[in-house]
């Protein structure tokens, strides 16, 4: 007999640990467990649609579903499906890569109008996550605000004010491409509750802010007259000093030199939301549809010996997809030591899969046919329905 892991949560943390665990134990049994029929997490619900060339790190993941011991069991809702009893039965280490999907809140009045929306709800529609089909109504939005100052912040801006060429080879979700494309939007601000000094964009997302084809990025240069915390470490000092320069190659465009205005306020703190409107600390703003994107909460999960976090059900939601995979090496060495000296459990294999490998390449093979006819990536199921149906070959 040999050691079982299982790993749940089928995204990147998860992968680069199975691949952790695999370098030094190619002998283990690993089940990768995830509540969708669809692997790969973040990188397919969560990286804009316009950032393909970020989703084509699920090459190497892809390998991984092709050891003869890796198994992916989808459509498995732990604590539905199987209780953290079983696993613990069952598996001699879990790990749990779950992720942070729950949006966090704002804590301020008028943040539950219909109008708001947050970012792992919004990013979901437009990356085709079954639980979120329905997308905001655009057709009377003009103006938009957009509360953080992170990566995820610029995600939501860039696609919202890109074109509809722009967009034409990403996986945007045709529903949601359309509904963008023809939307009266003319203003989107970008609104960061401290100073553009403790931003925490990384330079090469902000730079594409400069290089939309319909939008303009414009900021007021007298914001930006300050430097990066001395305490800082030299990377983070570097990185907001580059930022600094960016933002103020945006101070010298103009408002309505393009169809769309994207407007970086600083220092603006929101107070209340009211319909078509949001207060902030530095005067009210129009905006017909407002975005939060300040982070994520987690669900909770056993806090046992036997299991691991990891990603951000370790850390929170901070870093990009490449900060996972030391991190995740570094857990599945944790894990090991802990094997070590323990024998194998004996327990039944407990795990119903819904929807194994075999199925998730038969619904990637369709999205894909799907896509070509169009000149996309894919065209993304988005239906629980349809998307086990093709699993299973219904």
């Amino acid at each position: 007999m040999t050691h079982r892991v299982a790993i749940v949560g089928a995204g990147p943390s998860g992968f680069y640990a199975a691949d952790g665990l695999l370098r030094a134990r190619p002998d283990l049994h690993i089940d990768i467990i995830d509540r969708l029929p669809t692997p790969y997490g973040l990188v397919r619900a969560g990286v804009a649609p316009d950032h393909q060339g970020t989703k084509a790190i699920v090459r190497q993941f892809e390998k991984l579903l092709g050891q003869p011991d890796v198994r992916f069991a989808g459509n498995i809702d732990v604590g539905r499906d199987i209780s953290w009893d079983e696993f613990d039965a069952a598996y001699d280490a879990v790990i749990v890569a779950t992720g942070m999907v729950i949006d966090k809140k704002l804590g301020i009045p008028g943040e539950d109008l219909p109008h708001v929306w947050g970012s792992w709800r919004l990013v979901g529609w437009l990356n085709g996550h079954p639980d979120f089909r329905a997308g905001p109504d655009l057709s009377q939005v003009k103006s938009v605000a957009v509360i953080g100052n992170g990566n995820v912040a610029l995600d939501v801006a860039r696609v919202l004010a890109k074109s509809a060429d722009e967009m034409a080879k990403s996986d945007i979700v045709p529903e949601a491409g359309a509904a963008i494309a023809s939307a009266p939007l003319t203003d989107i601000y970008v609104i960061g509750r401290r100073g553009p000094e403790h931003a925490s964009f990384t330079n090469n997302e902000l730079a594409e802010m400069g290089r939309l084809a319909r939008a303009v990025s414009v900021t007021d240069a007298k914001a930006l007259d300050v430097a990066p915390p001395a305490t800082d470490p030299t990377p983070e000092r570097l990185r907001k000093t580059k930022n600094l320069e960016i933002l103020k190659g945006f101070a010298g465009h103009k408002a309505g030199e393009k169809p769309v205005t994207v407007h970086f306020l600083f220092g603006a703190v929101p107070k209340a939301i009211r319909p078509g409107e949001v207060e902030l600390s530095t005067g009210t703003l129009k905006a017909d549809l407002l975005v939060t994107c300040i982070g994520y909460g987690g669900e909770e999960f056993p806090k046992r010996d036997d299991v691991f976090p990891v990603g951000w059900a370790k850390r929170g939601p901070t870093g990009t997809i490449p900060t996972n995979r030391a991190e995740s090496h570094a857990v599945a060495q944790q894990v090991l030591a802990f094997l070590k000296d323990r024998d194998p459990k004996s327990g039944p294999d407990v795990l119903p899969i819904a929807v194994d490998a075999a199925g998730w390449h038969r619904i990637d093979k369709h999205e894909v046919a799907a896509g070509a006819a169009l000149g996309r990536p894919r065209v993304k199921l988005t239906d629980w329905q349809a998307l086990l149906d093709i699993a299973q070959d219904r």
